[in-house]
């Protein structure tokens, strides 16, 4: 038994972390790059973004799809489509509320 400890030891020695990859090492890194692709892909908190899609504004304003695409129609709300995909941005939507604030 001894002899075999002495063994380990000395290949211990020889082997870095850098040579030896468990199944568990690769887990914990896939789990690590994941959360910062996440990261990475969500907008952190603070932080506007600057084009907006449909469904992002209709649930920020509180609006149906119908009432969105009349404020595209007449005017009120300018966009961008590229692609079938509608993009707002948010300064644009920011003007309309400020533009139909009531003061009481």
């Amino acid at each position: 038994m001894k002899g075999d400890e002495i063994f380990l030891a000395k290949q211990n020695q020889s082997m870095s972390r850098d040579h030896l990859l468990t199944k568990g090492d690769l887990e914990d890194f896939k789990a690590e790059f994941f959360n910062e692709i996440k990261n990475l892909l969500t907008t952190p908190s603070g932080v506007s973004k600057t084009w907006l899609r449909s469904p992002e504004v209709r649930k920020l304003l509180g609006i149906s799809t119908g009432t969105l695409q009349n404020l595209r129609v007449n005017g009120s709300l300018p966009f961008s489509k590229i692609g079938g995909i509608v993009y707002y941005k948010q300064e644009d939507l920011t003007r309309l509320l400020e533009s139909n604030h009531k003061e009481r």
